[in-house]
């Protein structure tokens, strides 16, 4: 069976059954390169969110009774067809959401690298027993699966940021729903749920619907049957989703991973080949189109003009074209809609008089690299997240001012500096409001053991390792009077 050739991906996935959906609402999945069609989608309708519920809630209590080592077979089946299947999943990340084949292979093993660390969680839900002053009292915490799971998922990693809460969820004792971006409904979506009944899960315990966010989006978030929404996207839909979840009818958890405004502060000891790499590679992958992407570059100025030298001198090197060509890091936006916005920040930058030295015409959908340098920290171009490959460069007086510049921003997700002197750079870290710094490396990291998460308007929670299984799961406090208290 090849998993790209199966007509049922663009249909339905609920209670182990694929179907059309039942709204009149049609859409068309295009590939951004090209322009070709890929699939034409019959989309959910409410009714189908209430039956992918309706299957989640029915098989999670028999799902969360499944023994240990049940659970962790079937994971581990699950990351053999993830290897069975690695080269169509590259090239369906590459036809559906314009990833670079570079781009696609490391999400590729971000998604193994995190179905591998949830294959341990069924053995680390632990409980616990507590202390208590009370005679003849057990006092004990259960630590137990929160129930049905919504998840909401993006287009820029969709079949990794999908499978980051899906696996952990599911490996929890959860059971999910699935709300796929309407622009990856496949790689985000039912490419997932074909591989998850390739490997044997049971009927119920992942459900995916394909629908328009205008119709069954805040339905989906208000459901009264899930007990955690989680939502990968921008900050302007995440605080919807947090009021819907938190402010309806039913009160519900929430785990929020949002927009950033990354930066990668370069320090006048740096190493500036260095520094130029990691600028270009953390600005420049997947387009920009990363959550974590250095959105813009802090330099001392002490070393400002050699940076800006070696930086211009990189960017002309790019590969920008096919996404399928091993050697491009520049491919295409993944719709007209982001493209129009990004040529906006481009045509307000060039307005309101930032100096471009790198700039280019826009072939298709395809956005060449654009930087900009004497970026005043004040601008549009440096307080928005462009999610595109436009690079503002700042320039700061000093270390000081450096840091300052960092935190200037509603943002906290990822950040970066650059600086041989390594306890430097852990106490510049420590100084910056995120909830991740890397030294000496590119701002775009997601390891599946390491928390993942932001501060500020970047979100709520953490993801991975031992972060998440907290996130996921609930406790329970019981206590067991084993003999009558006296009588007061």
């Amino acid at each position: 069976m090849n998993v790209l050739n199966q007509d049922q991906l663009n249909q339905q996935y609920i209670d182990g059954k694929w179907q059309p959906g039942s709204s009149s609402r049609t859409t068309e999945n295009f590939n951004p390169y090209n322009q070709q069609l890929i699939h034409q989608f019959q989309l959910a309708s409410i009714a189908d969110v209430d039956a992918a519920y309706a299957a989640a809630k029915k098989a999670q209590p028999q799902w969360e009774k499944t023994l240990p080592a049940e659970r962790i077979a079937l994971i581990q089946r699950l990351e053999e067809v993830l290897k069975t299947r690695g080269e169509e999943i590259i090239d369906w990340l590459i036809q559906e959401s314009g990833s670079t084949r570079l781009k696609a292979s490391i999400e590729l093993g971000a998604a193994q690298g995190i179905t591998a660390e949830a294959k341990t969680f069924p053995l680390r839900i632990h409980g616990e027993i507590l202390p208590t002053s009370v005679p003849h009292q057990q006092s004990r915490i259960y630590r137990k699966a929160l129930g049905v799971i919504g998840v909401i998922s993006p287009w820029n990693f969709p079949f990794h940021l999908s499978m980051r809460s899906i696996i952990t969820a599911i490996a929890l004792g959860n059971t999910v729903v699935l709300k796929p971006a309407s622009d990856t409904p496949v790689t985000g979506g039912t490419l997932l749920a074909k591989i998850f009944e390739e490997a044997g899960f049971p009927a119920g315990v992942l459900n995916v619907v394909v629908g328009a966010g205008s119709e069954i989006g805040d339905y989906f978030v208000e459901h009264a049957v899930p007990s955690l929404i989680s939502f990968t996207g921008s900050t302007e839909i995440g605080k919807r989703v947090g009021q819907l979840a938190v402010g309806g009818k039913y009160i519900k958890r929430i785990a929020l991973e949002l927009g950033g405004n990354a930066p990668m502060v370069v320090l006048d000891d740096a190493d500036l080949a260095l520094a130029v790499e990691l600028t270009v590679m953390g600005r420049f992958m997947h387009q920009g189109q990363i959550c974590m992407s250095t959105n813009r570059v802090i330099v001392d100025a002490k070393v400002y003009d050699d940076f800006i030298s070696l930086l211009e001198q990189k960017v002309k090197t790019l590969v920008i074209g096919d996404p399928n060509e091993m050697g491009t890091l520049i491919g295409p936006i993944i719709n007209q809609s982001q493209v129009k916005n990004i040529q906006r920040i481009i045509a307000e930058a060039k307005a309101s008089g930032a100096k471009m030295i790198i700039g280019g015409e826009t072939q298709g959908q395809v956005i060449p690299p654009h930087v900009f340098i004497d970026v005043d920290p004040q601008s549009a171009l440096a307080k928005e997240e462009s999610f595109g490959p436009v690079l503002p460069v700042i320039k700061a007086r000093d270390e000081a001012h450096a840091l300052e510049l960092a935190n200037d921003t509603e943002y906290g997700l990822s950040s970066a500096v650059c600086t041989t002197n390594h306890e430097r750079g852990v106490n510049f870290a420590l100084g910056i409001e995120a909830g991740m710094t890397h030294i000496n490396d590119i701002t775009v990291d997601d390891q599946s053991h390491a928390p993942f998460g932001g501060e500020k308007n970047s979100g709520l929670g953490r993801f991975n390792g031992r972060w998440i299984i907290e996130e996921f799961t609930r406790t329970h406090w019981v206590t067991v009077q084993t003999k009558a208290k006296d009588a007061v």
